[in-house]
């Protein structure tokens, strides 16, 4: 049986491999006729925002407010919120072409911190959050590859593995939550409510935006399937 630690790293590293992966798949994606490329795209951003509802309701608020008290939670989530917004409007008066990116790496950084340190508290929640994390960031790196290509900016081998090179941080997060945040449970259950109103304010303002698509009905079916899944996942868990 794997160390508890390797098992951490390559789960980590498996979810955050879905960037890179979600880049390949913007970069080669290529559909006719014109609709069904429509389709797919906004079928795929709502898949992303399905899966990170799920994660907010099914992991993060439970686990994170089960360390926290009451006040303590609305605290946090409020915080993780505002946080968001404020680096949203940041990005946005700085012109970036890189608003997903950074949106990406804002959730895909605590999440990881607190699979990490759910390990170390013995829980099940980790194995769940690492299937949610792999889930949020395929349509993630799909939208930020989009994104960073349409700008110009770089060229896409460039941003391919710059992608790939961001998967690292997965583990780091991780075994830092593992070996140094499991000792701080109020600290872990702050980081999970902080990312869930982050993730949750990430979802209304630019997924679901980017989801909806006229007299088409497949991208919010889009957003039912990415969180049926996370709700399987945790109803096979439990």
């Amino acid at each position: 049986m794997l160390p508890e630690w390797l098992l951490i790293v390559l789960l980590t590293f498996g979810a955050g491999l879905s960037m890179p992966i979600g880049a390949v798949i913007a970069r080669f994606e290529n559909i006719h006729p014109n609709w069904l490329e429509q389709e797919l795209r906004h079928s795929i951003i709502a898949f992303g925002g399905g899966a990170l509802l799920s994660a907010i309701a099914l992991v993060l608020v439970p686990e994170g407010s089960a360390k926290l008290s009451i006040p303590e939670t609305a605290f946090y989530f409020a915080l993780g919120g505002l946080s968001f917004m404020a680096l949203d409007w940041f990005l946005d008066y700085l012109k970036s072409p890189a608003s997903q990116l950074a949106a990406m790496l804002s959730d895909f950084i605590p999440e990881a911190l607190a699979l990490g340190a759910a390990f170390a508290g013995g829980g099940t929640a980790g194995l769940l959050l690492a299937g949610l994390i792999a889930l949020q960031n395929l349509p993630e790196g799909f939208n930020a590859f989009r994104e960073m290509n349409e700008a110009k900016a770089f060229k896409p081998t460039v941003i391919i593995l710059a992608f790939l090179a961001m998967t690292f941080l997965g583990p780091i997060a991780g075994l830092a939550g593992y070996f140094w945040l499991s000792a701080y449970p109020t600290a872990v259950g702050a980081i999970m409510i902080f990312a869930a109103g982050g993730i949750l304010y990430l979802t209304f303002q630019d997924i679901a935006p980017q989801a909806k698509l006229d007299k088409h009905w497949g991208p919010p079916l889009g957003a039912v399937a990415g969180f049926l899944l996370g709700l399987i996942g945790q109803l096979l868990i439990h």
